[in-house]
């Protein structure tokens, strides 16, 4: 079942693009992988500032998507994205994708992230001033988990 909308602040447009299609000339399922990852990077340097790799101090842990609808050449779609818990040392963004015009729902999807430490190579702690920076963005408090 899909999101309300309007539950989201941040969305990423993507135009369905020839290389984005499979056998079937539709969008194939691996690339919903990819639009959400567009969006992510999109929403923490958003969140974040910087546009260096660097800046991106998460690692994906676990990704799921459900099809709804098949997303065709040509079309623009936009990938809502939001937060939707936070742990300790880890986060979940949840997506929304929709073909803009017609607000048709193509896909939904949930992915866990770990915050981390790269020079250490291990998970790290979500410091209170990025777990207020999440909360201000998202105009709503979350639980500590």
């Amino acid at each position: 079942m899909m999101s309300n909308l309007a539950e989201f602040k941040f969305s990423v447009p993507i135009e369905v693009r020839f290389s984005d299609l499979d056998g079937m000339v539709h969008v194939n399922n691996a690339v919903y992988l990819t639009y959400f990852e567009e969006a992510r990077n999109a929403y923490w340097r958003r969140l974040r500032g910087g546009n260096s790799l660097r800046d991106l101090d998460f690692i994906l842990a676990r990704a799921e998507c459900d099809f709804r609808s098949p997303a065709m050449f040509g079309e623009m779609l936009d990938v809502y994205i939001r937060v939707g818990e936070m742990k300790n040392s880890s986060f979940t963004f949840e997506y929304e994708i929709v073909e803009r015009e017609t607000k048709r729902a193509v896909a939904s999807g949930r992915s866990v992230q770990v915050l981390y430490d790269y020079p250490e190579q291990r998970a790290k702690q979500i410091p209170g001033d990025l777990r207020n920076a999440v909360a201000a963005f998202e105009g709503r408090e979350f639980k500590r988990g």
